[in-house]
């Protein structure tokens, strides 16, 4: 069932995600060079719990941190852990959320460690711009697969894969909710698109194939054929206007 919140559950989704755009933001200058994986979610947890809220990640449905960081070719869902350092080159992507009285923001960023190729950089920009281009059609009068269409269209005009196995979706009281908004798909289809939903698109794309596998964690997931992958999301609200992003500065 897709939820419309009320303008009081917005003013409520609202305050965890101004935190949540606020410590992406910081992280750019935090991640560097001999950063552990760990450290970027401690950074996480320490900057939401000292807001007073928690981190809506940490034990949902098992999972061990605050954040899912994860490295170059891995996707999504890479479990935090001491060992694993981040070295000049590689790419990192941090995926957070932040709940405060009941309500969740839910997030994500790719981040250069030191100095990238310009392939890498290529992948994290077209990522990004694959967002701006599918928040397009998060108004009234489109469909939810509208969205999913002109993120597909522009990663792959690119040359780069879409992520099939895991969407978007709609985020709220629950961090996951109806719509399930994936990032690619036929124009013309899908639920109708309404003011009031809370939304969190989420294009997920790799520089080779779309095909992803689960590690042997249960949890992180990799592209099969080793090519890197970029993460970009944001929490947003459908309006009678332009959609509003929730979790940017």
């Amino acid at each position: 069932m897709i939820v419309i919140k009320s303008k009081r559950e917005i003013e409520l989704m609202r305050e965890p995600c101004r935190v949540t755009a606020e410590l992406l933001h910081d992280l750019a200058e935090f991640i560097k060079p001999g950063v552990s994986t760990h450290d970027i979610s401690e950074f996480v947890d320490k900057r939401i719990t000292s807001h007073g809220m928690s981190p809506t990640f940490k034990g949902y449905n098992g999972f061990p941190a605050a954040a899912c960081v994860s490295v170059n070719e891995e996707v999504i869902h890479g479990i935090p852990v001491r060992t694993r350092k981040l070295t000049e080159g590689d790419i990192v992507s941090v995926d957070v959320g932040a709940t405060y009285k009941g309500y969740n923001s839910d997030a994500a960023r790719t981040y250069p460690v030191g100095v990238i190729s310009e392939e890498d950089q290529k992948l994290i920009d077209v990522t990004r711009e694959c967002f701006f281009e599918g928040i397009k059609y998060a108004m009234e009068g489109y469909r939810i697969n509208d969205i999913g269409h002109a993120v597909q269209k522009l990663a792959e005009s690119n040359g780069m894969g879409v992520v099939r196995d895991f969407t978007g979706h709609g985020t709220g009281s629950a961090l996951h909710e109806d719509p399930m908004i994936p990032n690619y798909g036929k124009a013309g289809t899908g639920a109708r698109i309404k003011s009031g939903m809370t939304l969190a698109i989420e294009p997920m794309i790799t520089m080779g194939t779309y095909k992803v596998r689960t590690l042997a964690n249960d949890w992180t997931v990799v592209t099969t054929d080793g090519s890197k992958s970029a993460h970009y999301e944001n929490t947003i609200l459908v309006t009678d206007g332009e959609p509003e992003i929730l979790t940017l500065l």
